[in-house]
């Protein structure tokens, strides 16, 4: 029964998220206070998303260098640059443009995984590229971000190193250790742990919502177009970087799919705990949370259809 209710609730974490964030949206007040506890949030999502990794997991990376490797420069290198590319067009305010480029320095969404397994898509690649980008994450995330977010604000690198890892490498290792210690009694647990990661995500958004519910009235549909314009970019640089390698249908998919798909709760983290002098720099990341979820869906029908071609 609770397997059942937990497959429910995460193949539709994307309405739930925008369901919440509605409810934060219009009653703050009880919300607001969430995004004291936002690194804790994410730190036990990034827990769940450890115990999922196997043996298996991490030789898929090996199996499909190929792939793996073209997604992560591709997820590093356009993301980052595109958000950059995008604040300065559109002359955003520092705070919006620290925001927009803290979620293009992220690694891959966890929600990905799920996106591309409705999507019809080659899921163990979509895991690959996860677990890939988010352990070099330490290091890339806080060094693209000094470089380019230098423009509008001062970014200490090792003060954001040691909030990734705290945030990020820590709670997945933790996660792995727990599954080899566990062993054959993991899946006692295993059956709680998506639940417990899908409802970290929901508070992290709806807090981030309801504390920026004013700023959301007069920004939101600035941010919401910047937002939906980077995904887009994420989205057809995978189709386009599937294409040149030739991969078939369900890789290009995959591909697609994790490019476009940030790690937007980290980037809230970061803006909260590295960046409390801008306040405004949690809004790109809380709106790309509930907006990715939205165009990933979307993708996700569009790509199973064509697929049934």
């Amino acid at each position: 029964m609770f397997e059942k209710f937990n497959s429910i609730l995460v193949r539709h974490i994307g309405l739930i998220i925008i369901g919440f964030s509605v409810i934060a949206f219009l009653r703050p007040e009880g919300f607001a206070r969430l995004t004291r506890h936002t690194a804790i949030f994410l730190g036990v999502a990034m827990l769940g998303m450890g115990t999922t990794i196997d043996s298996k997991a991490f030789k898929e990376i090996f199996l499909r260098p190929k792939e793996i490797i073209a997604g992560c420069v591709t997820q590093y290198t356009v993301m980052p640059l595109a958000a950059w590319v995008i604040s300065v067009a559109f002359g955003l305010s520092p705070d919006m443009a620290l925001g927009m480029i803290l979620v293009g320095c992220c690694p891959g969404g966890t929600a990905s995984n799920v996106i591309t397994h409705i999507a019809g898509g080659d899921v163990p690649l979509s895991v690959g590229m996860t677990i890939t980008s988010t352990l070099i994450a330490p290091v890339m995330t806080p060094l693209l971000v000094y470089l380019l977010a230098g423009r509008w604000v001062d970014v200490s690198f090792l003060v954001m190193v040691k909030s990734v890892v705290t945030v990020i490498l820590i709670p997945v290792l933790l996660g792995i250790l727990i599954r080899r210690i566990l062993g054959k009694h993991m899946g006692k647990v295993s059956a709680f742990l998506p639940t417990v990661s899908s409802a970290s995500i929901v508070l992290i958004i709806s807090g981030i919502v309801a504390a920026n519910a004013e700023k959301i009235v007069t920004s939101g549909l600035v941010v919401l177009m910047v937002v939906a314009l980077h995904n887009l970019v994420g989205l057809a640089s995978g189709l386009l970087v599937a294409k040149t390698l030739k991969l078939s249908h369900k890789k290009s998919t995959s591909l697609a799919i994790e490019i476009g798909m940030q790690n937007s709760g980290l980037a809230v983290s970061l803006a909260t705990v590295n960046f409390a002098l801008n306040p405004l720099a949690t809004l790109p990341g809380a709106i790309f949370s509930v907006w990715h979820n939205i165009s990933g869906s979307i993708i996700a029908g569009i790509r199973r259809e064509q697929a049934l071609k």
